[in-house]
């Protein structure tokens, strides 16, 4: 077994489209495919290990959600809490000036009004702090006027940055310490954070080029599929100064990532109770409309609603996303099956044709 999704994977190194990766295949809690390939570093001709330290990109939200979630379940916040009950400063506005309220709801689904479209001043966690705190960025992201009311409207955003901010101050001290207390610490995710457990396992960073994936410079901008820039700073990570980024800021672990996902598989302990997550899981935004088609947003990401419109093999229900510096991810339930494929390539390993070659494959193989 393997050789179709060894095939896609092959395909794609020899073809100039990812450096390396590491995908992992698990149907009703077992593994069933795990394999590391291409370079970690190319240019010094390192391996990908198993279990390699990855940038981790819009990986990092589900952890945050699930954060906010796990606190929910303790009674430290609720779903329909205003942001302003915990960030007073924290006011956006319309166009007409009116200032509607922003739910923890609102922030989880992407439906308060926020974008990523913002001046480059505004941290998105991706790139250069330029010495912003966590609440002198959030506070920045007040001032821009909010694209709708919020609850009307659905749009990929800043939302979790902002959630994190919340976290941190329900908390008290960093986000980190946050994630860490609800989250990675009763998981056992000791490799990721907001740190680099291991820098000699850290994959170094690429970026789509012209004939093949190029290093990343610092900074290094692509443009993304919007038209605008999408700014990388690879050397963030190791900022110690640097906030943390709600939506994009951690560093993990292939096999950290797997056991996340497969605790809330398994109905969410030892983290979550299971009626959130089954809440998580389902629609949460009704009939507000999205740019992909046959797919709906949960607390974690996309829930698939209508698998033939999505041009998916994965079951409804089944909830994804994915990290722009080259991740993907899914739970379907139906079928047992939690997925991860996690690169070292930008775009492609995330916004390219590799991670639902990757997908098709593995579900060609073992559930189909």
């Amino acid at each position: 077994m393997g050789n179709k999704l060894d095939s896609a994977i092959d395909a794609a190194i020899a073809g100039g489209r990812i450096v390396g990766a590491e995908v992992i295949v698990a149907r009703h809690g077992e593994i069933v495919y795990r394999r590391a390939a291409g370079h970690s570093d190319r240019e010094a001709g390192v391996p990908m290990p198993e279990n390699a330290i990855y940038r981790l990109a819009s990986v990092t939200k589900p952890l945050i959600a699930a954060t906010a979630l796990a606190m929910v379940d303790k009674g430290l916040l609720r779903l329909d809490d205003p942001v302003t009950d915990h960030l007073p400063y924290f006011r956006p506005k319309l166009a007409d000036g009116t200032i509607p309220v922003v739910t923890i709801h609102h922030l989880l689904t992407h439906t308060s009004g926020l974008g990523y479209s913002y001046p480059a001043h505004i941290n998105t966690g991706l790139g250069p702090t330029r010495g912003q705190t966590l609440d002198e960025n959030t506070a920045l992201i007040g001032e821009q006027p909010l694209s709708f009311a919020s609850g009307t409207g659905w749009q990929y955003s800043v939302a979790t940055d902002v959630l994190g901010a919340v976290l941190a101050r329900v908390h008290g001290g960093t986000l980190g310490d946050a994630v860490a207390a609800h989250v990675t610490g009763p998981l056992g995710m000791k490799e990721t954070g907001y740190f680099v457990a291991d820098p000699q396992r850290l994959a170094k960073a690429y970026a789509d080029g012209d004939t093949e994936p190029v290093p990343m410079e610092d900074p290094h901008v692509l443009h993304n599929h919007l038209g605008g820039p999408t700014t990388f700073s690879p050397s963030r990570i190791f900022d110690a100064n640097a906030f943390h980024s709600g939506g994009a800021g951690m560093a993990g672990t292939p096999g950290d990532i797997f056991r996340f996902l497969e605790a809330l598989r398994r109905g969410g302990a030892p983290i979550l109770r299971p009626e959130t997550v089954d809440l998580a899981f389902s629609n949460r935004i009704g009939d507000l409309p999205r740019d992909d088609a046959g797919q709906r947003f949960g607390y974690f990401g996309a829930i698939v609603d209508d698998p033939q419109a999505a041009q998916t093999p994965e079951a409804p229900g089944t909830v994804n996303w994915g990290g722009v510096y080259g991740h993907s991810w899914l739970v379907d339930p139906v079928n047992g099956v939690t997925m991860l494929s996690m690169s070292n390539t930008a775009f492609e390993g995330c916004l390219g044709a590799f991670p639902r070659q990757v997908r098709n494959a593995a579900y060609a193989e073992y559930v189909f």
